[in-house]
């Protein structure tokens, strides 16, 4: 009895001992792998600027933006949540961060989550509806929408209704200066958020809709479904609580591996749209060399990644509860 009560909480601590161990060592890399990139501030800063530098003055800022401050002074202003100050901007790291953090979370979180939410639908309704024009139509159409890049995209919308057509906005999530009321400014931010959000829903919806329609495809041939059948379950029913939910396992991952890389999936885009999400704030520091920049996006960006794999770890098991049993 103590070793079957011992067992569950050893498979329960296992994820979170990986967890562990994989930050410390994101920790690490998030120190030493910025300071591999070649040059530094003060030559990204002055060499294509107006202002001539003496060679005691170059000395003199280089030995100051590269100053080492070791491993353990950066683990202790980790720990005392200390970020330190961008160089390129003169503002503290974390301002920087959590003003940059929720633009993208709005743009990734509403892309992930209509994507999905579509691509589950119309995935679930095309594999029951196998062989039919509407399930042929799909998976073309999806095949050949997944092999389009996201930059394509984004330029093609850009052009068309941002330059051409001048229906939405071509830079920016929010009118620079503007007062106006609570209703305004939320319809202003949607109106800016409409291109990179159409843009990304794009990237991500054809391959939602196949993998659900692979999954689907798998699951509606298991036995239990013929057992539905034969007890009469209205078909929307057997679709949708007894198919549907067990082919939803790959879908969850996907979708909480696009939320954990939300930093590279919205890169490209906030860069086409200058979107000023966290995308856009590691595209300025890499140019403009700003290391605490560098160090703070890439560390949280690379813990938001473990921490919702770990939740998955959990999730998976309420979802499809045999994965418990299978170990």
């Amino acid at each position: 009895m103590i070793a079957y009560t011992k067992q569950p909480i050893k498979r329960r601590l296992g994820p979170v001992i990986s967890f562990g161990l994989a930050a410390l060592g994101m920790i690490y890399l998030s120190y030493s792998l910025p300071r591999l990139l070649p040059g530094d501030f003060v030559t990204a800063m002055y060499s294509s600027s107006h202002v001539t530098l003496t060679a005691e003055q170059e000395a003199e800022l280089r030995a100051y933006y590269t100053e080492e401050p070791g491993f353990g002074s950066y683990l202790l202003k980790l720990a005392r949540l200390d970020w330190g100050y961008s160089y390129a901007f003169l503002t503290p790291v974390s301002e920087l961060f959590f003003s940059a953090l929720p633009w993208t979370l709005l743009l990734l979180g509403t892309a992930n989550i209509l994507s999905m939410l579509i691509g589950f639908v119309t995935g679930v309704e095309a594999a029951w509806r196998r062989e039919s024009p509407f399930e042929k139509g799909m998976v073309g159409g999806m095949t050949i929408l997944e092999g389009i890049p996201e930059i394509s995209t984004g330029i093609i919308l850009l052009v068309v209704f941002a330059f051409h057509l001048q229906w939405f906005p071509a830079a920016g999530a929010d009118t620079a200066y503007a007062e106006a009321s609570i209703s305004a400014r939320l319809a202003t931010i949607g109106h800016h958020l409409v291109l990179p959000l159409v843009t990304l829903v794009l990237a991500y919806f054809p391959g939602n809709f196949l993998l659900t329609r692979n999954s689907m495809m798998m699951v509606i041939k298991a036995p239990f479904i013929n057992t539905a059948k034969a007890k009469g379950l209205p078909a929307r029913r057997i679709r949708y609580a007894h198919a549907a939910r067990n082919a939803l396992l790959p879908l969850v991952t996907r979708f909480g591996l696009r939320l954990a890389f939300m930093i590279t999936g919205a890169l490209v885009v906030e860069k086409i749209y200058s979107y000023p999400g966290l995308g856009m704030l590691l595209i300025n520091a890499i140019q403009a060399r700003d290391l605490p920049v560098i160090q703070a996006v890439v560390l949280f960006s690379s813990l938001i990644v473990l921490t919702i794999i770990l939740l998955l770890e959990f999730v998976y098991r309420i979802i499809d509860p045999r994965i418990e049993h299978a170990h």
